[in-house]
């Protein structure tokens, strides 16, 4: 464990704890933020939130787990839909974990493409080498991966002014009176509960639109396709459980239902333009076979079609 002790300087004073972090401990902004989150970055001797302002002169204690140091190529299983000098897309299993982060160091998708590309390493964040967006660990799907810098940059900032489509699909507990909808509600992250998210009117704008594609009557469960407008973490699952349709089968923001082994949510659909070259790019990933036999053993749905996907 590498330990750091600084008073906030005056250049830094008003700035957000993740960056005061960041600068002090020589870290990137990510792993900063990730350390405040768990509280081994402290301010005058208290936890607080990556976003807080801090004022100069307040005393900064950060503790830097040695083990985060360098990530190690690893042969970890996906598949790649498409590929240039520029860009990979990826399909991901459920099951592995998209980058490093507390209690998964190895068997993560960064490691599997460090392996594959190991020019990546130096191209976007630590740890998480030319990864433009995540996965939960359980969810399966397609993600896009820089594997130059230029593309890197401009991703990210499709990404953040929501030039990038992506499309999902999942089934939820309940029926819906409209065939479509939009949810908006703001998130942040979860003041108690380590990992977890929660609707929050001051936190970050996050937009989910939605279409249903099937419905069955018993038990009473809905197939969506949904369509990210930010990409929030846990996005989709909170939203949904925010207005009383859970993912099925997600223990953390639903219940245990036993219907599936894992959260039913996979990333369907990726559309954007290229970075360097403009031309458009689309990418698909069919439902991973275990979601695909959760619906067979549903049998016939009462209303609407399971391979729809707009």
């Amino acid at each position: 464990m590498e330990r750091t002790r600084a008073e906030v300087p005056p250049e830094l004073g008003g700035e957000r704890a993740d960056r005061i972090a960041a600068v002090l401990a020589n870290i990137s902004r990510s792993r900063a933020r990730q350390l405040v989150d768990e509280g081994k970055a402290r301010f005058d001797g208290e936890r607080v939130a990556a976003r807080r302002r801090i004022e100069a002169g307040a005393v900064v204690e950060i503790e830097v787990p040695v083990s985060a140091a360098v990530l190690q190529p690893e042969d970890v299983p996906f598949s790649v839909v498409h590929e240039d000098e520029h860009l990979a897309v990826l399909d991901k299993p459920a099951g592995i974990v998209v980058h490093p982060g507390a209690g998964a160091r190895r068997g993560t998708l960064a490691a599997g493409i460090l392996q594959r590309w190991p020019q990546v390493r130096g191209v976007g964040e630590e740890d998480r080498w030319g990864i433009v967006h995540r996965l939960d660990r359980d969810t399966s799907g397609l993600l896009v991966v820089a594997l130059l810098p230029e593309a890197f940059e401009e991703l990210r900032r499709a990404a953040a002014h929501h030039e990038m489509e992506r499309v999902y699909r999942t089934l939820v507990h309940g029926s819906f009176q409209a065939a479509t909808g939009k949810i908006e509600a703001a998130m942040s992250r979860h003041p108690r509960r380590r990992g977890r998210m929660r609707i929050d009117p001051g936190g970050r704008p996050a937009r989910t639109g939605y279409r249903v594609s099937a419905f069955w009557e018993e038990p009473e469960l809905t197939l969506l396709e949904v369509r990210l407008e930010t990409g929030r973490t846990h996005q989709i699952r909170v939203h949904l459980a925010s207005i009383g349709h859970p993912v099925v089968s997600d223990a953390t923001y639903g219940r245990r239902d036993g219907i599936a082994g894992r959260q039913f949510l996979h990333a369907a659909r990726l559309a954007f333009r290229h970075p360097v070259t403009g031309a458009p790019i689309e990418a698909a990933s069919p439902l991973a076979g275990d979601l695909r036999s959760v619906l067979a053993s549903l049998g016939d749905p009462a209303t609407g079609n399971i391979d729809a996907v707009e």
